[in-house]
């Protein structure tokens, strides 16, 4: 059997150097506690500082058995781009899996005592400097990440490739209020449509998740950091050569690119 060592050093591996895994390195994790150990061993390995943490929904059939209904991976300094109106060309494993999904990103305002290990929904908003549209790059080598399931999911930093930021949404509170709503175009089809409304399972109870889960892992969340809580209109996937504009009704859009990965981990080819 695999060590989770191991099995972070082939999805390592198989990131620096942009190429495909034909299956999951080792036998499949049967917990979230073991996928999060090979989490914590590739963090060992990669070679970067962690910007932030994006957070998944663990599939409707799983949330039984493994005991979570969310699930969280880091995100990584060099894999954090700006929107600025123009297309950002994100890098894609080929063969692989790639995604952009719709965030709400969360911009952590002070930092978190690691002893702290329960949290409000208001507390948790205290934390927060600002709110930014964006956009997380899903990605992985194993091109059937998702199909395997949320142990499979975290073993690989969650299923991320990257975030573009966005601009940040003035009085994110009263506008979480109110309802934000965003639209997913691939190629110019419109792929998916949602809204996050305050109480409704929103961010800060993403945030909360986050700032618990994290606790128990002994890890913590750092001024500056930044917190994509989860797909809106869902997880839609993109191959190489595709363009995706991603509409936040009433804070603008972020328009990006689909190129292939050169094997250093973070460039183009």
């Amino acid at each position: 059997m695999s060590s989770a060592r191991d099995i972070a050093a082939s999805f390592v591996a198989a990131r620096r150097e942009a190429r495909a895994l034909p299956g999951f390195p080792g036998a499949l994790p049967n917990s979230l506690s073991a996928s999060y150990r090979v989490q914590d061993e590739a963090i060992a390995l990669w070679p970067d500082e962690i910007a932030g943490w994006k957070i998944g929904r663990v599939p409707g059939h799983q949330v039984a058995t493994l005991g979570a209904d969310r699930l969280a991976g880091p995100i990584f300094r060099r894999l954090v781009w700006r929107a600025d109106g123009a297309e950002v060309a994100i890098p894609v494993f080929d063969p692989g899996f790639a995604a952009v999904e719709a965030e709400y990103v969360l911009r952590i305002g002070k930092d978190v005592p690691p002893e702290d290990s329960a949290w409000t929904r208001e507390d948790a908003a205290d934390l927060v400097a600002a709110m930014h549209i964006g956009v997380e790059t899903a990605g992985s080598p194993l091109a059937t990440i998702n199909d395997l399931g949320a142990t499979v999911v975290v073993s690989d930093f969650g299923n991320n490739h990257g975030l573009i930021l966005g601009q940040e949404i003035p009085n994110w509170r009263a506008e979480l209020a109110r309802g934000l709503h965003c639209e997913t175009f691939v190629d110019g089809e419109r792929v998916g449509v949602g809204e996050v409304r305050e109480g409704a399972d929103d961010p800060l109870d993403a945030l909360v998740f986050l700032l618990e889960h994290l606790a128990r892992r002994g890890r913590t969340l750092k001024v500056g950091q930044l917190v994509s809580t989860g797909a809106v209109t869902g997880v839609h996937d993109i191959r190489i050569g595709q363009h995706a504009r991603v509409s936040f009704n009433g804070a603008g859009d972020i328009l990006c690119s689909a190129v292939k990965a050169a094997p250093d981990g973070r460039g183009f080819a």
